[in-house]
């Protein structure tokens, strides 16, 4: 007897056809079940929802076994699994798989209330019966994910900083998969929190905002280090705005806003998040969403986890490949403002000057969450905050425009944890905030390592507890 695979089968657990599980009590009385979901687990195991105490709860707690019947929406085919009950889990990162997905069916068919996760019911699959066969004239498409994979993962190897992996990553995703709407978080220092790197197709870029671990299909997908799909429109997964902190704690004004709005469909109808790994580490999540139902598939998400993984391990290798040589004292002997350009310097110092209209702009620093404005608008917080008040008062200092990655990482006043790619990403985030949010001051990559700190309006600084 040949070993059971269903890895063929799984188009028949996107729910387009409700399943049905039938089970049988110990005295031997027949039930029939149609199920909210069934969830492909491995190639010989599936899961389903146990949200009721019900006679198919009562049933497979007293004979585990049952038969599954399970139809392939594309082609009509039907399948009979004969199954037996092993386990139920009620956390880790199935359940929390399962209980994303099935808030996203609750809302669809307005049964939120009804539909609570209790947990997930393992089975395993002892054999499958084609009962059905495939409809005349059906052809399913052929597979094209190896070769769309191939092409993204040459885009990404073309990358040679962080910086372009991000847009690389990003470009691939659009014009190989068609996906529309996508953005790249990283996990922060302390683990507790998510921030927006990179986005694409939203009117705002989010660049900066936060999601806490465990919220939405963002955090929980980092904190179980597993994808989470969701095919319908759900209320209780969709982003608006990120978790904002309050003013008043910071000691600052009500008009002064410090958390950067969350990018985000207000009509999501299919979202799928990704962890992005490197080994054991967590580096972050790659979050995809569409206006249409059913938009990502089980192959969608396959692709985009391997898809991930290449990103976690090219960005690890990228912020550890940092040359040792470009140190503080390098740094102190690179030209400062109004000397002569580097050649790969973007910008030459003169054409600075011309857009300087002598109207200082008044830099304002909080300690209490290291958060930064520049007159009344607000930059950014935290790491990225603390890099830009000592890049401006190292300028002031100084005068120098020069840095390198390292002497920041070996700062004694900015603590940095000992983890290289949160600073690069750090400095992604707030050369892209600063692009965003102001023409006062720029930061432009000079050499591997180093960067300018382009300044065309006079700085006031101002620090506050």
């Amino acid at each position: 007897m040949s070993e059971v695979c269903i890895a063929h089968l799984r188009n028949c657990f996107e729910g387009g056809v409700p399943s049905a599980l039938s089970t049988c009590s110990a005295e031997g009385i027949p039930n029939i079940a149609y199920l909210s979901q069934v969830q492909y687990v491995d190639q010989r195991h599936v899961a389903t929802t146990f949200q009721f105490f019900n006679k198919t709860r009562q049933n497979i707690l007293a004979n585990p076994y049952a038969l599954l019947k399970v139809v392939d929406p594309l082609n009509g085919s039907g399948h009979k699994l004969h199954v037996r009950y092993l386990r139920t889990e009620t956390s880790g990162p199935l359940f929390e798989s399962m209980k994303a997905k099935l808030a996203g069916i609750a809302s669809h068919t307005g049964m939120t209330d009804v539909f609570k996760l209790l947990g997930s019911d393992i089975y395993e699959v002892t054999r499958v019966e084609t009962i059905v066969p495939p409809m005349a004239g059906i052809q399913p498409p052929p597979p094209d994910s190896l070769p769309k994979l191939r092409h993204m993962s040459a885009m990404l190897n073309a990358s040679r900083d962080l910086d372009e992996l991000l847009d690389n990553t990003l470009t691939a995703l659009q014009t190989v998969c068609g996906i529309g709407h996508m953005m790249i978080l990283k996990l922060d220092e302390c683990g507790e929190r998510l921030f927006t790197v990179a986005s694409r197709g939203y009117a705002q870029s989010g660049v900066g905002s936060e999601i806490p671990m465990g919220h939405g299909v963002i955090g929980v997908a980092a904190r179980e280090r597993t994808p989470i799909r969701i095919s319908h429109m759900t209320s209780e997964y969709i982003y608006g705005k990120a978790v904002r902190d309050s003013a008043e704690a910071l000691g600052l004004h009500h008009q002064l806003e410090t958390a950067i709005p969350m990018p985000g469909l207000p009509e999501c109808r299919s979202q799928m998040a990704v962890p992005i790994t490197a080994g054991n580490r967590l580096y972050g999540v790659l979050y995809v969403e569409s206006h249409e139902d059913l938009r990502f598939t089980y192959d969608d998400e396959d692709m985009l986890q391997i898809l991930a993984q290449q990103f976690g391990w090219m960005a690890q290798s990228m912020a550890c490949a940092d040359p040792i040589e470009q140190g503080v004292d390098a740094a102190k002997a690179l030209p400062a403002s109004g000397a002569p350009a580097s050649p790969t310097s973007p910008i030459a110092p003169e054409a600075i000057a011309s857009h300087d209209d002598g109207r200082p702009v008044l830099v304002r620093y909080f300690k209490a969450d290291h958060s930064i404005f520049l007159d009344e608008d607000y930059l950014i917080k935290g790491v990225a905050g603390a890099i830009f008040w000592k890049l401006v008062q190292t300028r002031q200092r100084e005068g120098r425009d020069q840095f390198t990655n390292r002497e920041l990482r070996l700062a004694p006043d900015l603590s940095l944890p000992d983890i290289a790619d949160n600073l690069e990403a750090r400095l992604v985030l707030l050369q892209r905030r600063l692009a965003e949010r102001t023409s006062c001051v720029r930061m432009h990559k000079t050499g591997r390592g180093r960067f300018q700190l382009q300044v065309m309006q006079p700085l006031k600084l101002q620090q506050a507890d």
